[in-house]
Parts: structure tokens; C-alpha cells; sequence
């Protein structure tokens, strides 16, 4: 009896294993669809990352202020020039504006609450945070883009010397251009993308003195618009570019080296303050100051009893 009984036990936790194992980890039904190319329902939504659903609430804020088309132009011009060419980025800049505009505020005014101080000057605090909230996002964007547009800038003279190998080694303007973009992705990465870009344009359809022109226009850089300006009348001319672009790197050097000359002749001017203040003081410590020590502990005595 105990053997018929242990038999009929395996033989039910056989099967039960067995049914589990294929419900689970077999799995037929999802085999034979995925071989036969049947379509599999998923029921189950992706998880959504946290900073993703604070980006789209900031986009959804941005959608809520007010803007008129000529400041939407201005400031998009200025997020492009930034860096940032997102479809969103605007909305994200308005939303943070919102955003920053209400919550700074409210921490001020909660702060200011508590603490025992003037009505006024609580009030003042307020309206003070609410501007920094509203204006401190376009003033972080105006320091970004002129942190790029600084970077272009010294990039420049590296993709222009670049630039003019590629041509004397037989490339075309295009070629050399979209070669510059390659070679100064990791080097200076702004300038590059802006090449990168113009390559882009260049392959869309647009005429190269167009995208030339819309580099200038997008990086706003004062040596940018030199070198697309030389290049314009090159191509448009018919002069050598490997020459022009030679004659204009020769320019650009001799004009980083005046610009160097009058930075080392105004340092002395500048350093008139820091030595005034800073360093004379101390020096005058050092110096004077053991000896105004010495008279007034054995001049002043000694005259006190004459």
C-alpha cells in the first residue's frame, strides 16, 4: 500500500512540475507565434523614467505662456546659438521659466514667514526671487551661448589650418569641410557640429552660399563671418580657395597675435588695483611693522620720562 501510494505522489508531482515548467519556462504558445509570426499582445506599459515625466510637465508649462512671434524668433535664435536645436527647446526654456517664476516665491515667502523681519523687505524679497526665477533661465541661456560661441572662436584657427590642407591636398571645399568635422569631433566639438551641420545642408540642397551664410548666422561669431565671408567670394569670384583660405589663415594669426600684444600691454594697467590693495598692505606689514613696534615700546617709554 505505502508503494502505490509513494508511486501515485511521484507520479502527481511529476505531472505538476511538468505542467509548471512548460506554463513557465517553456512556454509553446509564444514559440509556435514566434515562429509563425503571429502578433503577441503586450499588456504591460514600459516604466516611464522620473526625469522624463518632469521634462514633459515642464514642456506642457512651456505650452501655457503667452509669446509673440517676434520674441518666439529671437529667442529661439538664441537657444540655437546655445546649443540647443531640440523641436522642444523652447517650451522647456518657457516651462522653466514658469516653473522657477512660481516656486522660487513660494519658497521665499514660506522663508520670509517664519522668519521676524520688515513687511517691506519680505515683500521686496519676493518680487526679487520671482524675477530671478522668470529672467534667470534667458540669462543662463545668453551665458551658454556666449561659453560656445567662445569655443568656436578658439577653435577656429585649428579648423581653419585644417582646412587648408584638406584643399591643398586636392579635397574639394565640401569635402574638406565635412573632413575638418570629423577630425575636431572630440577636439573642439562645437565647431564641429556647426560643419557638421552645414555638410548636412549641403546634402539636403541648399546652395553652399546658403548654408555658408546660415553658419554665420547661427554661431554669430565675428571670425566665423570673416572666413564664410572669404569663402562666399572665393566660390563666387572664381578664386582659389586653398589661396584664400591661406591668405585669410596668415590674417587670423597675425590678428590673434595684435590681440595678444594689447592683452600683455593693458596687464599692467590692471594690476595697478591688485597691487594697491592686496599686496602693498601686506608689504607695508612686513616691513614697517616691526619697526613702528620697536618705537612704541622703547622710543615712547624713553621719551615719556625725559
Amino acid at each position: 500500500m505505502q508503494i502505490v501510494l509513494t508511486v501515485v505522489l511521484f507520479l502527481m508531482l511529476s505531472v505538476t512540475l511538468t505542467l509548471v515548467g512548460m506554463k513557465l519556462w517553456v512556454r509553446p504558445k509564444e514559440a509556435i507565434d514566434r515562429v509563425t509570426g503571429a502578433a503577441v499582445t503586450v499588456t504591460e506599459q514600459p516604466e516611464t523614467h522620473p526625469s522624463l515625466v518632469f521634462r514633459e510637465l515642464i514642456t506642457k508649462l512651456g505650452s501655457v505662456l503667452p509669446a509673440s512671434p517676434r520674441d518666439v524668433s529671437i529667442v529661439r535664435r538664441r537657444l540655437i546659438r546655445a546649443g540647443y536645436r531640440g523641436p522642444n527647446a523652447l517650451k522647456v526654456l518657457y516651462g522653466t521659466k514658469v516653473l522657477f517664476g512660481v516656486l522660487l516665491p513660494v519658497i521665499v515667502g514660506v522663508a520670509a514667514a517664519s522668519s521676524s523681519g520688515d513687511p517691506g523687505n519680505k515683500t521686496l524679497a519676493v518680487i526679487a526671487a520671482a524675477a530671478i526665477g522668470f529672467f534667470g533661465p534667458n540669462e543662463y541661456v545668453r551665458l551658454k551661448a556666449k561659453k560656445r560661441q567662445k569655443e568656436i572662436r578658439k577653435g577656429l584657427p585649428n579648423a581653419l589650418d585644417l582646412m587648408v590642407v584638406c584643399v591643398e591636398s586636392g579635397l574639394g571645399l565640401d569635402q574638406a569641410i565635412l573632413q575638418v568635422a570629423k577630425e575636431l569631433e572630440h577636439a573642439h566639438p562645437p565647431i564641429a557640429e556647426e560643419f557638421g551641420l552645414v555638410n548636412l545642408e549641403l546634402k539636403a540642397g541648399k546652395r553652399r552660399v546658403e548654408a555658408l551664410r546660415n553658419l554665420a548666422e547661427r554661431t554669430a561669431v565675428d571670425d566665423l563671418k570673416k572666413l564664410v565671408a572669404v569663402l562666399i567670394q572665393a566660390d563666387r569670384f572664381g578664386t582659389g580657395i586653398a589661396q584664400s583660405l591661406r591668405a585669410h589663415s596668415d590674417f587670423m594669426r597675425v590678428q590673434a597675435r595684435q590681440a595678444a600684444e594689447e592683452k600683455a600691454a593693458k596687464l599692467g594697467v590692471k594690476l595697478v588695483f591688485p597691487i594697491f590693495f592686496c599686496i602693498l598692505p601686506s608689504l607695508f606689514v612686513v616691513t614697517v611693522g616691526p619697526v613702528i613696534v620697536r618705537i612704541m615700546r622703547d622710543l615712547l617709554p624713553m621719551m615719556n620720562n625725559m
